[in-house]
């Protein structure tokens, strides 16, 4: 069974176009993840304490996933943005929880995964910097 950080606050610096999503109650190992918009794509950074996972995605890429996530039950990301060794997996559960799974694949032996989950207030901060409706 996959665990889930949750991360509930969103801040953006609007200076410098980033958005950071964090967890409002304290943890022993920090969890965050920031986006910079640069040109056509989408830098993000996802952080676990000291280890970060970075992808950079092209940003209609990743608009369009997250448009055409349909609420599915469970734990479920049927939608995949990336290549086959990077990618980030996205999913809607039926209450509005965003889950995010960005993935890096070293080979068929193994991969490392983060494992978020967008509660509604850093779901939709996310979805209003990126210019979509936050329904």
């Amino acid at each position: 069974m996959r665990t889930y950080q949750t991360l509930d606050r969103a801040e953006v610096e609007t200076d410098r176009d980033i958005l950071t999503l964090t967890s409002a109650t304290s943890s022993v190992i920090p969890t965050s993840v920031a986006l910079r918009r640069e040109g056509i794509y989408l830098a993000m950074s996802f952080s676990l304490g000291p280890a970060e996972l970075a992808l950079r995605l092209k940003t209609a890429d990743v608009t369009r996933a997250l448009t055409h996530l349909q609420p599915a039950d469970g734990l479920q990301t049927p939608r995949q943005i990336g290549s086959g060794q990077a990618f980030l997996q996205v999913g809607l559960q039926l209450n509005g929880v965003l889950l995010l799974r960005p993935t890096l694949v070293s080979d068929a032996n193994g991969m490392i995964s983060f494992n978020l989950s967008l509660e509604h207030a850093a779901r939709r901060a996310l979805l209003t910097w990126l210019e979509l409706d936050p329904g």
